[in-house]
């Protein structure tokens, strides 16, 4: 990918930035007419075997194939391709069934299927980690096709899945927060009916903005569609864009972002996170430091305490800080974090980094290490296991990262789902959600989903909800330890 296209996509990938749901810079030129693409091919199965980390065996079937997507008249405007694996042998009638988004929007599932919770996995994410590195599949012995059979979800746009009207009807179907839970939505319904799964308990996962879209869905399909879902697990999320609106007045997304922020120089200088180490910073943030940003520039004292505070919990130049009012925004943390070394660190995960190709520029010019750098090693990896592993013959690109969407994408950069979560929540007490965030992720930080939780109030049982966070940044899951823990985190949630 090249690295001028970034600034779209840093805002537009597995997380969204501060600008709101996968908003790029405006797109000026329209893209010549294309070629309708072909019907995706039917479905196709293989049957294969993973080896657990206990010792044990799950023989399953993975299916690659497609649902269609039709209008009010019947007819087909899009096929979404899903990647599915059920575990072989007489089912349980209580054996549940995950359904699983990736984010951006704009990317496809692969993020969540190949690097935490398939039966399949290959290495990305990682400091050291490079496009030319490892890009074939291996057996994920921490799969959660233990406890769950598997759907994973790739919206129109990503991974195969594709639309098949003009570019104007696309958007009005497909490219924006309402009609993206919409279709969606009746994808779920149509996997299950087809699969004869109505009975099965019912759980959804998604990272980013996929994460995003699971409250929206859920209340869709509990109050539209008549489908109960029993728990969703939300990786990474950002559940209200409005809260980083306003930064010239509002303190929020400042208070928010400090903690992540801090976490990220207290691992670099060698602390292995925990919870309890982060208390500190997040009292000050949503105390001390919200009233003193509320004091403004015109309060002198007000501005030198915070300037204090923000550099010593962050580590940058005192000057810097002070000049900036203790406002640090996102790009300028990843430059100056460690300039000193002549790398740029990832806003999804600080302490990832890669060289500055361009050092002595006044602003900076290269992509976001991590998001540049898993898009080859997933691409080839997915592809070649369905394609070729399961034999889903399939012409055409395969996007795991769609600019295409991310340029379409209708912009709202008041959308939030915290309403939907408060709305699933009350309608359904008995349905558990779990989200989790990495320490060092400041794209969407871990304190703000905690933020809009303690808003929440308590409509069940006091763990109905719950807030965990893990050494790590975005994808946290490619560190081994925190990959593990969440593991045991999420099997609590599957009742």
């Amino acid at each position: 990918m090249r690295s001028t296209v970034m600034s779209a996509l840093a805002v537009a990938v597995l997380a969204l930035g501060s600008a709101g749901p996968g908003f790029a810079q405006d797109a000026k030129p329209e893209a010549a007419a294309k070629a309708k693409p072909d019907r995706l091919p039917a479905d196709a199965s293989v049957h294969e075997t993973v080896k657990l980390l206990n010792g044990k065996s799950v023989a399953y079937t993975a299916t690659a194939g497609s649902l269609p997507v039709k209008d009010a008249e019947g007819n087909v405007i899009g096929e979404v391709a899903f990647t599915a694996f059920t575990q072989d042998g007489p089912r349980s009638p209580d054996r549940p069934v995950t359904f699983a988004f990736n984010g951006g929007p704009g990317a496809a599932s692969v993020y969540l299927d190949l690097g935490l919770i398939g039966p399949k996995t290959v290495p990305f994410g990682a400091q050291g980690q490079f496009p030319s590195s490892a890009t074939r599949v291996s057996d994920n012995p921490q799969t959660w096709l233990e406890f769950t059979d598997l759907v994973f979800i790739d919206p129109i746009g990503t991974g195969f899945s594709r639309s098949y009207v003009s570019e104007d009807k696309t958007k009005k179907a497909f490219y924006g927060t309402e009609q993206d839970i919409k279709y969606l939505s009746r994808i779920v319904y149509d996997w299950l009916l087809k699969n004869q799964r109505m009975g099965s308990p019912k759980y959804l996962v998604g990272e980013s903005y996929g994460g995003f879209r699971l409250p929206r869905l859920a209340y869709t399909l509990q109050s539209d569609l008549g489908v109960g879902i029993w728990g969703m697990t939300l990786v990474s999320p950002r559940l209200d864009y409005h809260a980083n609106g306003g930064r010239d007045l509002s303190p929020m997304v400042w208070a928010s972002t400090l903690p992540s922020m801090a976490a990220a120089k207290r691992e670099r200088d060698g602390a292995v996170l925990t919870a309890a180490d982060m208390t500190d910073v997040e009292e000050y943030a949503r105390s001390e430091y919200t009233v003193d940003l509320l004091r403004g520039a015109r309060d002198a004292a007000a501005v030198d305490r915070v300037s204090k505070r923000v550099a010593a919990y962050t580590g940058l130049d005192p000057a810097l800080v002070q000049r900036m009012g203790g406002r640090i925004d996102l790009q300028t943390f990843v430059r100056e974090f460690q300039r000193d070394k002549g790398v740029l660190a990832s806003r999804y995960d600080v302490n990832v980094t890669a060289y500055d190709p361009f050092p002595w520029s006044a602003q900076n010019r290269a992509g976001d290490p991590i998001l540049e750098g898993i898009i080859a090693p997933t691409t080839s990896a997915m592809v070649d296991y369905v394609t070729r592993q399961i034999g889903w013959k399939v012409d055409g690109t395969y996007e795991a990262l769609s600019n295409e969407v991310n340029r379409m994408w209708e912009r709202n950069d008041t959308a939030e789902s915290s309403t939907a979560l408060r709305q699933a929540l009350a309608l359904d007490p008995s349905m558990k959600v779990l989200i989790v965030h990495g320490f060092t992720d400041i794209q969407t930080p871990y304190f703000q989903s905690r933020l809009i939780i303690d808003q929440i109030p308590v409509m069940g049982a006091k763990d109905q909800i719950q807030l965990k966070v893990y050494p790590g940044g975005h994808m946290f899951y490619s560190r081994p330890d925190s990959r593990a823990a969440l593991r045991r985190d999420v099997q609590a949630v599957y009742r």
